[in-house]
């Protein structure tokens, strides 16, 4: 008989699964920047190592303890206490929170670009049992961060880890994680191969992770983008320079965490490229009579204070180059409505800046269970030409046009309760996109998929948004023969009561037999 075949758990499995155990009472809001700052400690700690052994193999002993020649090679200098080694030899010591504080700030002072990255007294201040703290540095200490280069072990570990936080912390407290195949599907629609790039409310940094995951996969060259993003949450933005630090991708994220809307920390910033999923329907977000005269309405009416989600629009067309594209996620009550909302929304369509309106399943976010949708905005929807890595895509002039798609019934379970696009799905997603983008025939209206409305369709409509005004819906039933169907399962209902009629009347004669009455 052959044997079942056992199936291996992934690194980052294994490890989730023996640091959750070890979790104790803290909240996962919590200790996932112990267990983020212990990972990044780890990772910044094999790095150092691997370039002291390259230093001493070219027989620069002297120049081991120099931070000069880590920093060359883009790597974090670490002082002797801050190292992974000290640290685990000191494992079974009282003090152990405070040696791990005490490592992470002397990085953090040694190495100007983690300025405001990492977790401030966490361990000291949440009181772990320091036996399952001793217990989380030996499975950490498990982990080559860096045996193989090509697979980005760390990363990998970093990414699964804000996944798995995200869903334990569920509705009202994931926002810091937008999941990853939604990420994919932005930068896969409007392509970030080269410029700048920009994320109002970056959370854990996804998009730009993503973003870079992008260029690789398609040959591009990350040099070539520049990074730019904001955060209002601070444990959040700490979270976001470590995710990034941890790729090597520079970003200026800010001085320090701050409220886009009142605090905007790239008022001057033209970007060709937004990816976003900004806090949906957000309340009292501009205060009562803040922000009216703010330089990003210029050209359109106030946002309404009751729900910011115009004001997240138009916060990112006030950042868009000339030839910028934005890709964000809203809540759907943004495609219609009335009052403020009405009148941002007509003048956007007016002003040729939307190019498509995407509806998404439910069940894709951690945090609700609401399907939402994916906007895409445009500042040249006109007909050109336009460099995409390797090749030049012509655009046809779309600019009375606007595509409409539904995804509602795409995508794949995971988790047992949550919905995700398979990379193919999102490739033949894109494609869609893309063909009707670039060539008018080959492209073509599929019911309940996708339309291309004229503008003049959408003035009719009333300047909505909503998809299934657009989309040709398929009626099944137009063809059924309802009474015969009726007639159909009422013989099938008689039937049935008829063969529980006689199993009644077998059971009754069976315990007669036996001396027993029903």
């Amino acid at each position: 008989m052959a044997k079942k075949a056992v199936k291996t758990k992934s690194i980052e499995e294994s490890l989730w699964q023996s640091c959750d155990k070890l979790r104790g009472s803290v909240e996962s809001s919590e200790y996932k920047h112990v267990v983020l700052g212990l990972i990044f400690l780890k990772f910044a700690s094999d790095k150092f190592e691997e370039r002291r052994e390259e230093l001493i193999s070219e027989g620069k002993e002297k120049y081991v303890e120099m931070k000069d020649f880590y920093n060359m090679k883009n790597v974090f200098f670490l002082n002797e206490t801050s190292r992974w080694s000290f640290i685990k030899d000191n494992a079974k010591q009282d003090d152990l929170a405070l040696k791990i504080d005490t490592a992470l700030h002397q990085i953090e002072k040694n190495n100007p670009a983690l300025k405001g990255a990492l977790p401030d007294n966490y361990f000291s201040r949440l009181g772990l049992d320091k036996t399952k703290l001793a217990s989380l540095i030996d499975q950490i200490s498990e982990i080559n961060t860096i045996a193989d280069k090509q697979n980005d072990i760390v990363g990998r570990v970093y990414e699964y880890f804000l996944a798995k936080f995200a869903i334990k912390e569920g509705k009202g407290k994931g926002e810091f994680y937008t999941p990853k195949s939604i990420v994919n599907l932005i930068a896969e629609l409007i392509e970030p191969y080269q410029g700048i790039i920009y994320d109002p409310a970056c959370g854990s940094g996804g998009m730009f992770v993503q973003s870079v995951k992008f260029i690789e996969n398609h040959h591009g060259n990350k040099k070539e983008v520049s990074v730019y993003g904001q955060e209002y949450t601070n444990t959040t933005y700490k979270l976001a320079k470590m995710n990034l630090a941890i790729r090597g991708i520079a970003a200026n994220l800010g001085e320090k965490a701050a409220d886009t809307f009142g605090a905007d920390q790239h008022p001057d910033l033209k970007a060709d490229f937004i990816m976003a999923n900004p806090p949906f329907n957000q309340k009292d977000w501009r205060g009562k009579d803040e922000l009216t005269d703010d330089p990003r309405w210029q050209g359109y009416d106030v946002p309404p204070k009751s729900n910011a989600n115009y004001g997240w629009i138009l916060n990112m067309v006030s950042k868009l180059s000339d030839n910028g594209v934005a890709g964000f996620i809203l809540a759907n009550g943004a495609l219609s409505g009335g009052g403020e909302e009405y009148k941002i929304r007509k003048k956007l369509i007016e002003n040729n800046l939307v190019e498509a309106i995407i509806i998404l399943p439910r069940n894709m976010f951690y945090t609700t269970d609401i399907s939402v949708t994916l906007w895409v905005l445009n500042k040249n929807k006109t007909e050109k030409k336009v460099s995409k890595g390797t090749e030049t895509r012509e655009y046809r002039n779309r600019e009375d046009e606007i595509l409409f798609m539904d995804l509602r019934q795409k995508g794949e379970p995971f988790e047992k309760k949550y919905i995700q696009f398979a990379p193919t799905q999102i490739e033949d997603i894109a494609k869609t996109f893309h063909t009707w983008q670039t060539d008018e025939e080959a492209y073509e209206n599929i019911p309940e998929y996708c339309y291309s409305a004229k503008k003049g369709e959408v003035i009719k409509k009333d300047y909505s948004l909503v998809p299934s005004k657009y989309i040709e819906f398929v009626n099944r039933d137009e063809n059924i023969d309802f009474d015969t169907k009726m007639k159909g399962l009422q013989t099938e209902l008689k039937d049935l009561l008829a063969q529980e009629e006689a199993s009644k009347a077998d059971l009754q004669k069976v315990f007669k037999s036996l001396g027993y009455e029903l």
